[in-house]
């Protein structure tokens, strides 16, 4: 049954707190600095040595400031980094383990490494020139960037969409600290309303009283496919007694590669989903999880379950092939489709969650409609790729009826379209002769 903690009111009542699930070393970590202290900390930024950070940089920034990675108070120093890289896990005073599958470090240069010098603190400008935060008591170690990639996602094959982007045009150290955040990082696109931290998911469970929740971690548009693994996962808990749970569907919002769909899009997408009753919007709860993707499956599943736990939830969803791609040089998985699912069942650090794997979801020909896949008469069911249903929106053709919700579908062709028309607005490229 369920594991939350309930106290009893003045009246009798039963009152449901968002204990279903503690916090990773027992308590939220919140690093924004409260709004009293900003003007001093701000003009204390001001006079250290100072570390341009890139917007990915900045996604981690609002990762740790809320407590998504409790209990890691800033970037990884070197002995948070080895037990992490080593072991995906940290082990807390106390000598208990908590769950930390990826580094989360900073990259600096010679150059930088240079002006920081003998100083223990630093501050960090973000990409706009604003004063992000302080970086206390800093450690600055070598940044050995095959190991790391090695070590994380199992090939150093070329093409990995985050090492290109992030750890190749790195420095060759890390620089690990504790953070002081001078305010919270906002990205004024018109989604900072969806940017829930932990802590006001947490209270959002309380004020409806759920007694489970049950998060689905995504990167791609919701298709009927989804739904219906999440209805079943909400029919499974209210048949295993649970009496209100909640579903969280979370989707990654930080830095993705360039073929995924943008988050504005796939947030209108997700909208549409919710009008449209295809997800119950009295039963679900919306919100972008701000990490950066980096494609690298079952390590990173670990990570996607661990952020999970510090939100409040105490169910996990998980499919096949979670935080897969497909490898960068050869015509494969990169992973086994089934080691991410087996991994979390085994975790160090992930024992208190639910973990609830999926049944596979096909498109059912017979029906007309999404369903789970019956190996008895599988050439009834139709597998409809991310690639493919991809293809379909970017020709202007209709995938089979029942595979998505119209105004959910009308949001992806329309957004492809848009994409054909910039492309044929491009001036053609001059050719030097």
């Amino acid at each position: 049954m369920s594991s939350s903690s309930s106290a009893t009111g003045s009246k009798g009542i039963s009152v449901i707190k968002s204990s279903l699930i503690d916090p990773d070393g027992g308590s939220l970590v919140d690093l924004v600095v409260p709004e009293k202290e900003r003007a001093s900390k701000r003009a204390e930024a001001e006079a250290l040595p100072k570390l341009r950070v890139g917007q990915i940089d900045l996604e981690w920034v609002h990762v740790i400031s809320e407590g998504w990675a409790s209990p890691l108070r800033g970037f990884m120093r070197e002995d948070e980094y080895l037990q992490c890289l080593h072991f995906n896990s940290m082990r807390l005073g106390d000598g208990t383990f908590v769950n930390m599958s990826l580094p989360i470090v900073l990259a600096i240069g010679d150059k930088d490494k240079e002006k920081i010098g003998t100083s223990s603190d630093v501050s960090l400008v973000g990409p706009q020139g604003d004063l992000v935060a302080i970086l206390r008591r800093v450690q600055i170690y070598k940044h050995n960037k095959e190991e790391r990639i090695a070590r994380t996602w199992g090939t150093t094959a070329p093409g990995l969409p985050y090492v290109e982007e992030v750890i190749t045009p790195a420095g060759n150290w890390l620089i690990g600290g504790d953070l002081e955040v001078i305010q919270p990082i906002k990205y004024n696109d018109g989604l900072d309303h969806y940017r829930l931290s932990p802590r006001e998911l947490r209270k959002e469970f309380d004020k409806r009283q759920a007694d489970a929740v049950f998060a689905f971690q995504l990167r791609n548009p919701v298709h009927n496919g989804h739904a219906l693994l999440m209805n079943d996962t909400r029919k499974r808990l209210l048949e295993m007694g649970y009496k209100n749970p909640i579903l969280l569907l979370h989707p990654l919002g930080g830095y993705t590669k360039a073929d995924d769909v943008p988050l504005d899009v796939r947030m209108e997408q997700h909208s549409k989903v919710l009008e449209d009753g295809v997800l119950d919007p009295e039963t679900t709860i919306v919100s972008i999880f701000p990490s950066p993707m980096h494609y690298a499956g079952p390590t990173e599943v670990q990570w996607h379950a661990k952020a999970r736990i510090n939100a409040g939830a105490n169910f996990y969803i998980v499919g096949r092939d979670p935080a897969g791609m497909s490898h960068p040089t050869e015509k494969r998985d990169l992973y086994d489709p089934d080691h991410g699912k087996k991994v979390l069942s085994m975790a160090p650090g992930l024992e208190k969650l639910n973990i609830l794997p999926f049944r596979v979801a096909a498109y059912d020909m017979v029906e007309k409609k999404m369903a789970f896949f019956d190996p008895s008469r599988a050439k009834d069911f139709l597998f409809i790729s991310g690639t493919k249903m991809r293809t379909f929106a970017r020709s202007g053709e209709n995938p089979p009826d029942g595979f998505m919700c119209p105004g959910g579908w009308e949001v992806l062709v329309n957004y492809y379209k848009s994409l054909q028309a910039e492309e044929t607005s491009q001036p053609p490229a001059v050719v030097p002769a």
